[in-house]
């Protein structure tokens, strides 16, 4: 009920937020910093964490979160995960109710929740369809360290040990956490979140449904609502801080001695001064121009401009400018500011009236090098509320005449609804300016001409953490130039951080140990739980065919019967498959080439192969799942005799879908070899195999 009275503004009611730490939600001691409605200015909450355990946080997170998270497989975080984002699909309403304090419209609101809760869905999938039904991840390939291949070596990576710390931004309360915890969740390791100050509020309403929920366990998931303290003097090499924000702060919090002399692990993304490059074949009658206007139009007003990924520069053909600069300023006009709540506002206050403050200063600096070509820093129309209490700040586009050689609009950056225009002579100076930035989250090219876009992308990736290539062929399902994905990596270099963020399974691996292991064979296919060629096999009278999922056991082998390829083998299989390669017909003609003699289709021989090792009889084997890994390392010629090793190097358990039987998928290591022993093909064969109990 506070929090309907609030937004509905009938009785505004002041309350102190709680944190969440070692097990229970307290209030902090004292007032703390206020919060602010953003389109009136009401005073809503309070928010300190003082007097809170910060040192006792970390060890409860190590100690009590950490331990069920490790013990549990991927696929276990995953499902965990996918309960999770179900979960607050079901609470969405309570989110957006408090969202549009924060400066929120509707289309704001449903990027930070309906996407903070879709990037959770992303991960729980991934778990499941990338990563193994372990606790670990096995990395990679086995390494031959020796000649007779009795010591080898392989990489595996485990969850840390520690507390993944992170620092948040005000602009995402809802996604900017659950993009975060999605991954180290999924890592195994758990978390304490600190969201900004000014739109913690809903940062902790979410917290406090996740924790009602119960689907974590206990210690995964702490929250601080308020400052830090001296948080991060206890952090450990087992730590990572993950933080969202300005390179100055990011900076000031990498530099901290704890985080230094423990080389604790820190990812920074930070504001940068992302670029929008349109290209010189866009003409106002193209389809890439109307698209490019739109694009920069929806980053300045979309949130009001405070995104991390905003275009702040816009980058076009010298002999467009006048053509950008008018459709920029006809669309802007129709940009309706105001209270979120009123029909056909499409663009809110700014957070709090402190950004306000900073964004003219900002835009102020940005003006000695910069004129304004639309906006007014000391007036905004806006409907529905009161342009001075709340945070109102009118859309400003800027055009910078000269910006090879003036620095400001590389340099400051205005975090609201800013935009510098730049023009550029020829591809060779668009990259130059997209460089200039030092470093950005995205860059975008607004092209129909592919070898325009080829030239800027070679030309600017190396300073830009992900770049869009847009075009009238993919703008129906492009997701946009400011929209960061689960799929791939968030983050850049230089001013953007340096860090990298989400990536799908990339991301995972930043909360873990890559750690090389050195051993035998089989030592190594017993600590990874995979069987590894060379390690000691497990023969048995029964076919593994016959065997239920829960009856396999790595290492369980078949050696089967050997088998001797005829030249009628060869003519069939060339008759049947259509494949009449001359070096399966045609002897007379393998002069000058790799092969002695007639060979044998190498697909014969890994079917051939097939025939000795299945068993044809029905039982547990439902159904081939596919190969994976095929080599054909010799020629097989007529008259070499084969046989197959089918060895079982991994298993992972399904989920149970209704109408279907209960099953796993088996991996099975197929080596194929001739009479001198050689290895001739070499695949990974999946079956699909019934589990016993159903």
């Amino acid at each position: 009920m506070l929090v309907q009275e609030q937004i509905n503004r009938k009785k505004p009611m002041l309350s102190k937020l709680k944190n969440y730490a070692c097990g229970a939600w307290m209030e902090g001691e004292g007032t703390g910093a206020t919060l602010y409605h953003a389109v009136t200015g009401e005073a809503m909450f309070q928010a300190t964490s003082n007097g809170l355990d910060f040192k006792a946080m970390l060890e409860y997170g190590r100690t009590i979160g950490g331990p069920p998270l490790r013990r549990m497989t991927f696929h276990e975080r995953a499902r965990m995960l996918k309960a999770l984002a179900m979960y607050l699909n079901e609470k969405k309403k309570i989110f957006y109710d408090l969202s549009p304090a924060t400066g929120a419209t509707k289309p704001d609101s449903w990027v930070d929740i309906d996407g903070g809760i879709s990037t959770v869905f992303v991960f729980a999938s991934k778990g499941r369809r990338e990563l193994p039904d372990e606790p670990f991840y096995v990395d990679g390939n086995m390494e031959m360290i020796s000649k007779g291949g009795t010591f080898v070596g392989h990489h595996i990576c485990v969850p840390l040990e520690g507390v993944a710390v992170h620092i948040n931004a005000f602009n995402f309360p809802m996604w900017g956490m659950l993009e975060k915890i999605a991954v180290n969740l999924l890592a195994g390791v758990p978390c304490i979140v600190k969201p900004a100050t000014s739109t913690s509020f809903l940062t902790e309403a979410v917290a406090r449904e996740i924790i009602t929920s119960g689907i974590l366990p206990e210690g995964s998931l702490q929250l601080i609502c308020g400052s830090t303290g001296d948080l991060l003097d206890h952090l450990t090499c087992q730590d990572v801080v993950t933080f969202t924000g300005s390179a100055t702060t990011g900076r000031k919090l990498k530099s901290q001695p704890a985080i230094i002399e423990n080389s604790v692990r820190f990812n920074m993304e930070a504001d940068s001064l992302n670029c929008c490059i349109l290209g010189p074949d866009a003409t106002p009658d193209t389809e890439e121009f109307k698209l490019f206007i739109k694009e920069v139009t929806r980053e300045m007003t979309l949130k009001a401009g405070q995104r991390c990924t905003a275009i702040r520069r816009a980058l076009v053909p010298e002999h467009l400018t006048e053509e950008v600069i008018h459709s920029l300023r006809e669309r802007l006009k129709g940009t309706v500011i105001g209270d979120p709540g009123v029909e056909g506002v499409r663009m809110g206050p700014l957070a709090s009236k402190g950004q306000v403050k900073d964004v003219k200063e900002k835009v102020r600096q940005l003006m000695n090098a910069s004129e304004v070509v639309y906006g007014d820093l000391d007036h905004v129309d806006v409907v529905g509320a009161d342009s001075e209490r709340g945070a109102f700040i009118s859309s400003m586009l800027l055009y910078c005449n000269d910006p090879l050689h003036r620095m400001e609009p590389h340099t400051i950056e205005a975090f609201g609804p800013v935009s510098t225009v730049m023009p550029y002579k020829n591809v060779t100076e668009a990259a130059e300016l997209a460089k200039m930035g030092k470093g950005s989250l995205v860059g975008s090219v607004f092209t129909y001409d592919n070898h325009f876009a080829k030239e800027v992308v070679l030309g600017s990736a190396a300073m830009h953490g992900r770049m869009l290539i847009l075009n009238r062929d993919c703008a129906a399902e492009s997701t946009g130039h400011g929209s960061p994905l689960a799929h791939l990596v968030h983050g850049g270099p230089g001013r953007a951080g340096g860090g990298e963020e989400m990536g799908g399974v990339r991301g995972v691996h930043h909360y873990m140990q890559r750690t090389a292991l050195q051993g035998s064979p089989t030592t190594l296919s017993t600590i990874m739980n995979t069987y590894l060629p060379g390690a000691a096999i497990r023969e048995d009278v029964v076919h593994p065919f016959r065997k239920y999922f829960e009856e396999i056991q790595v290492g369980d082998t078949l050696i089967t019967h050997k088998r001797t390829v005829t030249e009628a083998d060869i003519v069939n299989f060339a008759g049947i498959s259509g494949d009449y390669f001359y070096a399966h017909t045609d002897e007379t003609s393998l002069e000058g080439s790799i092969f002695e003699k007639r060979v044998a289709h190498g697909y014969f021989i890994i079917s051939a192969a097939a025939g000795l090792f299945v068993d044809p009889r029905k039982g547990p084997v439902l159904a081939n799942y596919g190969l994976d890994n095929l080599r054909f390392t010799q020629p097989v010629y007529v008259g070499d005799t084969i046989q197959v090793q089918l060895t079982c190097m991994r298993k992972t358990q399904k989920d149970k879908r209704e109408g279907q039987l209960n099953q796993g998928v088996v991996e099975w290591y197929v080596k194929v070899t001739n009479q001198k022993s050689e290895t001739v093909a070499l695949e990974t064969v999946l079956t699909l195999v019934a589990c016993k109990k159903q």
